[in-house]
């Protein structure tokens, strides 16, 4: 059990890390482009407000990752991981949010089940550190 633990926690915080990465990538690329055509219809965001959340929510998203690898705020980080979940659920499924096919709902799914699975790697992390402080 401790080995499937130490593996969800691993799991938890590289999901929130590339997750992270690329809500920073598309706000530098949407900043970078000329026109600012960036439309993520699951999100409740548009245009330049979009990028600025994006930004905003990858640098956050990293630097909770970090606080939690270190052991530091694991509790914000799992209210994180809840708020990120929450967003994927209901940007995908509760609003009239359409999919474009069979392919994109199965990704939608794979997507915010791994965002759950996140979740309960946090709430693991918040349990036991990943690193043990007893020498």
């Amino acid at each position: 059990m401790k080995v499937i633990s130490f593996l969800v926690r691993i799991y938890s915080l590289l999901f929130q890390l590339l997750l992270s990465l690329l809500m920073l990538g598309l706000a530098i690329v949407g900043y970078g482009s000329a026109s600012s055509g960036l439309k993520l219809g699951m999100l409740p965001w548009e245009g330049s407000s979009l990028l600025g959340w994006l930004a905003g929510l990858g640098i956050v998203g990293l630097l909770l990752v970090i606080l939690a690898f270190k052991g530091v705020a694991r509790f914000v980080y799992m209210v994180w991981t809840l708020v990120i979940a929450y967003l994927l659920v209901n940007g995908y499924f509760l609003t009239n949010y359409r999919f474009s096919g069979e392919g994109e709902f199965r990704f939608a799914i794979y997507f915010a089940l791994a965002a759950l699975l996140s979740f309960v790697g946090a709430l693991w992390l918040l349990k036991t550190p990943l690193r043990s402080k007893t020498k």
